[in-house]
């Protein structure tokens, strides 16, 4: 079996809303996609990590270093980066922690 065979389909996660209209679908997907990617990089900044597409059916996680794992969900990005970098990354207070500077 292919390795990437795991990475090919499954799925949907929560996260990944759809459109009903199937003619807007497949780019409402990419945008959103484009989006939820940006906003975890953003996160992740901090933490010299980061999220790219990968075939649009997973996300590519890196470090500075060169680490690399793949992640099929939201869920799966947050323990990649644990295993990765060798600590757990709140990605709520991370949010809270760039409020807090910006208001400081």
């Amino acid at each position: 079996m292919c390795g990437l065979c795991g990475a090919l389909g499954g799925e949907s996660h929560w996260s990944a809303t759809h459109t009903l209209d199937p003619e807007q679908a497949a780019d409402e997907r990419r945008r959103e996609r484009a989006y939820r990617i940006a906003l975890i990089n953003s996160v992740l900044e901090s933490a010299r990590v980061t999220v790219k597409d990968f075939q649009n059916t997973s996300y590519l996680v890196s470090t500075a270093t060169g680490k690399q794992a793949l992640a099929t969900d939201l869920g799966e990005i947050w323990r990649a980066v644990a295993d990765l970098t060798g600590r757990a990354v709140d990605p709520l207070s991370a949010l809270f922690v760039g409020e807090e500077q910006a208001h400081g």
